[in-house]
């Protein structure tokens, strides 16, 4: 079965916020341009700029549910990011040399029991996705609304916080997808894995707050915790919306 692009989101920062594209170029092994490009270590980690690290060294959804509702706008020529968030002021940075602005500005919304923020990582040449290897993450649409009918009411999509989004398959079908190949657009991706879930997908955008047990859902629903699939680029192209997927 074919399907249809619908949407292509990006998160510069890892955690804190996303935007919304009309088209990328992926390359080989390498994740989606811009995608996680920076993470936010916070106090007690050990990641540095030299090699990938584990999620568990960064602020997160997971922990941190206010950042959630963070939307993001890159510049990347300048490599300038403006953040936005109902509690707070715009902040427009460039997270190298404006690390504690940044600190300043997310400070009221981290919780006093965890970790705090304390300073950007980058890695060269690799977003700071989830995976241990370079991915970019696939979603289906029909998957999304089967949980939203489990749940019984509107979802943000924004929950899953994932790249390319697509229309035109039945539900769960992605899953069918492991370990094959799949074309979409100009590129050609090796489906790797499903996405496991955490507790971030209860975090409302809008608003910041914990307000459904997603990963509950998934579990009644389908004895699972996983929504999308993780890919590795293996022929580099152009993905724009309206392109079509397919799996080979």
């Amino acid at each position: 079965m074919t399907a249809t692009v619908e949407r292509i989101w990006r998160h510069p920062i890892k955690g804190h916020g996303h935007e919304s594209l009309d088209a990328v170029v992926l390359e080989v092994g390498k994740t989606m341009p811009w995608d996680r490009t920076w993470a936010v270590a916070h106090e007690m980690s050990r990641a540095d700029n030299t090699q990938w690290a584990r999620c568990a060294n960064f602020s997160r959804i997971s922990k941190v549910a206010d950042l959630a509702a963070i939307s993001c706008r890159l510049d990347t020529a300048r490599e300038i990011v403006t953040l936005s968030h109902p509690k707070r002021p715009d902040l427009t940075f460039r997270p190298e040399d404006d690390t504690e602005a940044f600190l300043d500005w997310v400070r009221p919304l981290m919780p006093e029991d965890r970790a705090a923020s304390a300073r950007f990582v980058r890695v060269p040449g690799r977003g700071m996705t989830d995976s241990d290897f370079p991915s970019v993450t696939l979603c289906n649409m029909s998957s999304h609304r089967a949980v939203e009918q489990k749940i019984g009411r509107r979802l943000s999509k924004r929950r899953w916080r994932g790249n390319i989004w697509m229309d035109g398959l039945g539900p769960w079908e992605e899953f069918e997808w492991i370990d094959g190949e799949v074309r979409i657009g100009e590129a050609v991706f090796l489906v790797r894995e499903r996405t496991d879930r955490c507790p971030a997908t209860g975090a409302n955008p809008e608003t910041g707050k914990r307000d459904i047990d997603v990963v509950g859902a998934l579990e009644d629903g389908w004895g699972h915790h996983d929504f999308s699939v993780r890919a590795e680029v293996i022929k580099g192209g152009r993905v724009a919306l309206g392109d079509t997927a397919e799996a080979l």
